[in-house]
């Protein structure tokens, strides 16, 4: 498995998820109101979600499990062999979804939706973060 490409791809993600937690408001008035700042707490998400894509690519390719189509298939691909559990890979789903907005409908990204969004799943972030070491530890 090509570990250090991974791990350079967490890396990536863990330095994001600081700078997000740093500049993101508690309430939604000051979010809407940040102008660039927002904008660039969008394109970290987008560039963590990114990340964790390409990282279930890699260990989908790595694996040698059926090719995918398209960024579902991998996931799905690694729900079926029990790499990542259903919730698990929902939720990567969910987050790939959310970055489809961010990048194909930016000028119509509900602000309101995301900020929620944005609160109530920067830690799972994490959570995905340490099911990936421990499957590139296994492998």
């Amino acid at each position: 498995m090509r570990k250090e490409i991974i791990l350079s791809k967490i890396s990536k993600i863990e330095e994001s998820i600081p700078l997000i937690e740093e500049n993101i408001p508690e309430d939604f008035e000051e979010f809407e109101n940040l102008g660039l700042l927002k904008d660039g707490i969008y394109k970290r998400i987008q560039y963590m979600i990114e990340n964790i894509l390409d990282i279930c690519a890699i260990i989908n390719s790595d694996l040698q499990f059926i090719p995918p189509g398209e960024e579902d298939d991998i996931i799905n691909n690694l729900v079926k062999k029990e790499i990542l559990s259903q919730s698990m890979g929902n939720k990567i789903k969910e987050f790939k979804e959310f970055r489809d907005i961010i990048v194909h409908r930016y000028g119509k990204i509900d602000d309101k939706l995301s900020f929620e969004l944005i609160h109530e799943n920067l830690s799972d972030f994490n959570k995905i973060i340490e099911k990936i070491k421990t499957i590139i530890d296994r492998y």
